[in-house]
């Protein structure tokens, strides 16, 4: 047994009594990008190794989301890109179960490689909660029944990003939580996934941001930790209560990662910050500063940071001591997000290429690269033992 075959099977075996857990936001459980998942595919094309494929009826860069055996995505459509689109298939066979519309309320505005389906939607044994860059949000069952709308704009008039809006909805309990930094009014909000009104609202400055909220817990508290131009915050996801703010990190597009009290968090590269019950606790304990994300955020997997920037820069570190383990160049523009399991790193670039790299290896090993074809902005899913890839086109699981 070759090293990597024996590295990856003392994994599995240590998470063989793990659940596989749901991808069920942006970017996974709590925004990590790491599947618990084995035997995750490494070759693929357009003709080999699909599980399979449906197609889309319109284009979006948000990722698709997977609960139990269904699987959401979002598209946008019409002249002015004002036709939202959320869909329903099964995770299993690829068969569409249901296809809804809305018609926007807000501002199309965008930077032409954007839409307003950027935002990823997030799930729950329920539904699906979907959230537009225009500014509006809905909630749908599992059978695709409208429990509820909002159009944030009409209650928030002046919400506006000329470039797009792209942070994700994240749920807590029983409150989704929604991020809503522009240079409008801003604001986090908790609200209620019953009924779709406010629990409460916080006011933000007003910030053009595209991070997504990740969550820890301290104590009996569920914390909404937020990063933005303005700083780091943490949030009590019951009150809203502001529980401390932090100028260490100014984020504004790559969301952070964290692992127990330790958040890592792109800025100077990616630094190790320790969080304390009120906060950052000093300065970083660790700075990864060849480890530059562009777009892509960066993550965490196997002891190791990995990033990769708009140009294919790929940097890996170790995550203890910062080292440089290697920079290398990737073919092609990246806007995705890496993914990670089954001891594989997915790099996934924008004209559906992507390279499977060996993360048992402190050397750059690439294992596989995989091509689709289509623009690939949106970062894969992974669940169920499968790979989830959106073109601008069509919908593909990869996979046994």
């Amino acid at each position: 047994m070759n090293r990597y075959l024996l590295t990856v099977a003392l994994a599995v075996g240590a998470l063989a009594s793990v659940p596989a857990a749901e991808w069920a936001q942006f970017k996974g459980p709590n925004a990590t990008g790491v599947s618990t998942d084995k035997d995750l595919p490494l070759e693929w094309g357009k003709e080999k190794g699909l599980k399979w494929k449906a197609e889309l009826p319109a284009r979006g860069v948000s990722s698709p989301v997977v609960f139990g055996d269904k699987l959401y995505i979002t598209c946008s459509s019409g002249n002015r890109d004002d036709r939202l689109h959320t869909l329903c298939f099964d995770a299993n066979t690829g068969k569409k179960l249901w296809h809804r519309q809305l018609q926007a309320t807000g501002s199309t505005a965008a930077h032409p490689k954007s839409c307003m389906a950027a935002s990823t939607p997030v799930a729950d044994e329920t539904g699906v909660y979907a959230l537009f860059n225009t500014g509006d949000l809905a909630a749908y069952d599992t059978d695709g029944t409208l429990r509820w709308y909002r159009s944030l704009v009409g209650d928030y008039p002046t919400i506006t990003n000329q470039v797009g809006m792209a942070a994700s909805p994240i749920l807590v309990k029983d409150k989704l939580i929604v991020p809503m930094d522009n240079a409008g009014e801003s604001f986090l909000a908790a609200v209620d996934v019953k009924y779709g009104k406010n629990v409460w609202k916080v006011e933000r400055p007003r910030d053009i941001n595209w991070v997504t909220p990740l969550t820890r817990t301290v104590g009996n508290v569920t914390e909404i930790i937020f990063d933005a131009p303005s700083g780091l915050a943490g949030y009590d996801s019951s009150t809203g209560e502001k529980r401390w703010a932090s100028k260490l990190t100014r984020g504004s597009i790559p969301t952070a990662t964290i692992d127990g009290n330790t958040l890592y968090a792109p800025v100077g590269g990616v630094s190790a910050i320790k969080l304390g019950d009120k906060g950052p606790e000093g300065e970083p304990t660790m700075k990864a500063k060849d480890v530059q994300p562009g777009m892509p955020s960066p993550l965490l997997y196997m002891g190791k940071l990995y990033a990769v920037n708009g140009q294919g820069v790929v940097s890996c570190a170790d995550a203890k001591t910062g080292k440089t383990l290697y920079k290398e160049r990737l073919k092609g523009a990246f806007s995705a997000s890496p993914v990670a399991g089954d001891g594989k790193v997915y790099f996934l670039n924008e004209t559906g290429s992507c390279s499977v790299l060996d993360a048992t290896a402190d050397t750059f090993e690439v294992l596989a690269t995989n091509d689709l074809g289509g623009e690939t902005l949106g970062t894969p899913a992974i669940a169920g033992g499968k790979l989830y890839i959106r073109s601008d086109k069509a919908l593909y699981a990869i996979g046994k």
